[in-house]
């Protein structure tokens, strides 16, 4: 087996868009390649088959590997909750929550946990295309490194690093990152990637030449153009120009500090006729169609947020007016009647009021459900899954959302008040029949759903930017590397 880092100069770079393409660009070439990002912090997440939870982004590099997602793609997850730091994910299993402190000194085990993944690899596949996180050469933590080059020197594998031209210094990211990197890691270098460049690339010819005195031995591969419809997930957060897009009536989604799961938006961005937006202040939901509550991985603290930031009285409101309110997982949670957490199983301890527009009332447990269902919705089957501590029970009687099948059968799912729904399913707004009858119950006559469900348009996406990655690289030192 052959290992292919892709490092980056610094977060959001690109990284995770290149290992996609990647991955797809070398499952084109017949070799069997899968994805790793050993340490990965994220609140998007996908729930395995087998159950357990990786982070989202290496479920799509699954995806565009040809690949079933599972655990050993991202071996360490980290959900960021706040102050009690993040909730550890190891192996796909939550492990409860650590703050930093601790972490650094469990990075033995860590990595014990990471190397004994790496070696599980060796006769599984050809490649393991290793995604880095932040910078490689953190000069605070490299000694603790658990994802960029230590995994890299493990497998003696080597690597690709990763510019992001649209933030500015491109020169300056890579050649300091080149100059701080250690000797004997330089040396497993193959060369690097200039990404999202805006703009007549003409203008830009032969930065190679300029980068060379700066950073002697580090070849520039090429300059990939931006290209805003080859961007199939945000690992996690907001990319810009992703906090307001389309044009039509609104469908707005609630931005709490803690948001998780914020692909569950994506789907729509391909539809004509409506608007999303993230909104941070009551006020911005004049106007709003339909609002969202999305997930969240500290649900009592956003609930907290909503009520002392008057969004509770504004929901409320828009529901009265006959807006629309959806509520998926946490946001679910938060639109019932209280929530309990006395010991912070799931984030802040306590016991808070909901917004009580839905007769639900929601516990929290040790045990984290995580799995997935198939939903139905207007004769569309599709895959979609659950993630969340949290046990409701209704309170008085109120309809299903919808009926869904797991591995124990079919059941009723979710609850239907009027105007007020609630579901705990991520992954449902991906079929178009679902966003057409949000779009109906919400009077959006301008809204046309795009035909095609949302994981089949990510499938051929990752396509486009393999044939994106090659136009704009010379991959001929990856190929030299892995003998194709």
């Amino acid at each position: 087996m052959k290992a292919l880092g892709v490092l980056g100069t610094g977060s959001s770079v690109g990284k995770t868009w290149v290992a996609t393409a990647l991955c797809a660009w070398l499952s084109r070439q017949g070799v069997r390649v899968a994805p790793c990002k050993t340490q990965n912090m994220s609140n998007n997440a996908w729930a395995l088959a087998e159950g357990g939870e990786i982070a989202r982004a290496q479920a799509m590099q699954a995806e565009a590997c040809g690949l079933q997602p599972t655990a050993e793609m991202n071996p360490i997850l980290l959900k960021p909750s706040g102050r009690l730091g993040s909730q550890l994910i190891l192996t796909g299993r939550a492990e409860g929550h650590m703050c930093a402190a601790d972490y650094y000194r469990d990075n033995d085990r860590l990595w014990r946990n990471v190397a004994g993944v790496l070696d599980g690899w060796r006769d599984r596949c050809d490649v393991l295309v290793l995604e880095g996180a932040g910078s490689p050469v953190e000069l605070n933590l490299m000694d603790t490194d658990l994802v960029n080059l230590r995994p890299v020197r493990h497998l003696d594998g080597r690597w690709l690093l990763v510019g992001d031209i649209d933030r500015g210094g491109i020169f300056a990211q890579l050649a300091g990152t080149w100059n701080l990197m250690p000797a004997a890691d330089r040396e497993r270098g193959l060369g690097a990637i200039i990404n999202r460049f805006r703009g007549d690339l003409s203008l830009f010819s032969g930065p190679g030449a300029w980068l060379a005195p700066h950073a002697p031995g580090l070849a520039v591969l090429g300059t990939l153009p931006m290209r805003s419809d080859l961007q199939p997930e945000t690992e996690d957060g907001f990319d810009r120009g992703d906090e307001d897009r389309g044009t039509g009536d609104t469908v707005a989604w609630i931005r709490y500090p803690r948001v998780a799961n914020v692909t569950d938006c994506q789907p729509w961005w391909d539809d004509a006729g409506v608007r999303t937006r993230w909104v941070t202040d009551p006020a911005q939901l004049a106007g709003a169609k339909v609002i969202v509550l999305p997930g969240s991985k500290n649900t009592l603290s956003d609930l907290r947020w909503l009520h002392s930031n008057g969004w509770g009285e504004a929901i409320a409101a828009a529901a009265q007016r006959g807006v629309l309110v959806i509520g998926v997982c946490g946001g679910y949670q938060m639109l019932g009647e209280r929530l309990h957490d006395p010991e912070g199983l799931a984030g802040d301890a306590g016991s808070e009021p909901g917004l009580g527009l839905l007769p639900l009332s929601t516990g929290f447990l040790p045990d984290k459900i995580v799995q997935q269902v198939t939903a139905e919705c207007d004769g569309r089957r599709w895959q979609a899954y659950e993630i969340h501590m949290g046990r409701s029970a209704v309170t008085r009687a109120c309809a299903p959302l919808q009926t869904v099948s797991d591995a124990n059968g079919e059941r009723a799912e979710g609850l239907r008040s009027g105007n007020v729904w609630g579901t705990y399913l991520h992954g449902w707004f991906e079929a178009p029949e679902v966003r057409r009858k949000v779009a109906a119950a919400a009077g959006i006559a301008g809204h046309r759903a795009a035909p095609e469900p949302w994981a089949e348009k990510r499938r051929a996406v990752y396509a486009r930017m393999a044939d994106h990655l090659a136009a704009h690289a010379d991959l001929d030192p990856v190929r030299r590397y892995l003998g194709l």
